[in-house]
């Protein structure tokens, strides 16, 4: 019986892979950074320490990674305040799981970013609680965010269900043992091989109901 439902960020309730995505681009030619095709896809799933370090030793920016991942975490926080891209259903969604599981977040966002993202859909109030890859020792697609949340919630990681959208989410959240609900990142969509560790694979946030978790 799922007592439990953890949501990914980043892709599932806020359409903003493609805000990191610009936000990031743009710094590395404001500082002279090498961007790459693959640069957005690597990244996905990195913690704040490892997507920093690769923006520093990969893309080239001089600035020290801490420096780096404040900066961004300013650019994304701006955007945030000019309009929040919640993906459609997204506040529903919660509110429907809310009364039939407790709920937490495990997201390879910045803590101040899951903040300001669950303060202006305004349903911070349903979520127990709130675990960064920031906070553990390795990002997606490692289990560590995962097992983290199921810790703090007292709970074995199979009685949790996680709600993912990338590969390496999906990878993470079969890692750690949890049911995985997918529903597909549409301007990054998961590989084939990654999709097939979900227990179910949903179109859309319309379909996040409680009998689509157990």
């Amino acid at each position: 019986m799922i007592a439990a439902v953890i949501f990914d960020l980043d892709g599932v309730l806020v359409d903003s892979e493609h805000v990191w995505d610009d936000v990031r681009e743009q710094l590395a030619y404001e500082r002279g950074g090498r961007w790459h095709d693959r640069a957005q896809a690597d990244m996905m799933g990195m913690s704040s320490v490892e997507w920093s370090r690769y923006m520093h030793d990969v893309i080239g920016l001089s600035e020290s990674p801490a420096e780096i991942n404040d900066e961004v975490v300013a650019r994304m926080l701006a955007r945030y305040r000019d309009g929040l891209p919640l993906i459609d259903g997204a506040v529903a969604a919660v509110e429907r799981l809310a009364g039939d599981f407790r709920l937490a977040v495990a997201s390879s966002s910045n803590p101040p970013l899951i903040a300001a993202v669950l303060a202006g859909a305004r349903i911070a109030s349903l979520f127990e609680l709130t675990v960064s890859s920031e906070e553990v020792p390795r990002g997606k697609p490692a289990p560590d965010v995962y097992l983290e949340a199921a810790r703090r919630l007292a709970l074995e990681p199979d009685v949790c269900a996680a709600v993912e959208d990338s590969a390496n989410g999906l990878r993470a959240a079969h890692a750690a043992g949890v049911r995985v609900v997918a529903i597909p990142n549409r301007r990054y969509p998961p590989s084939d091989d990654a999709l097939a560790l979900a227990d179910v694979t949903l179109d859309s946030l319309d379909e996040l109901t409680s009998a689509a978790i157990v």
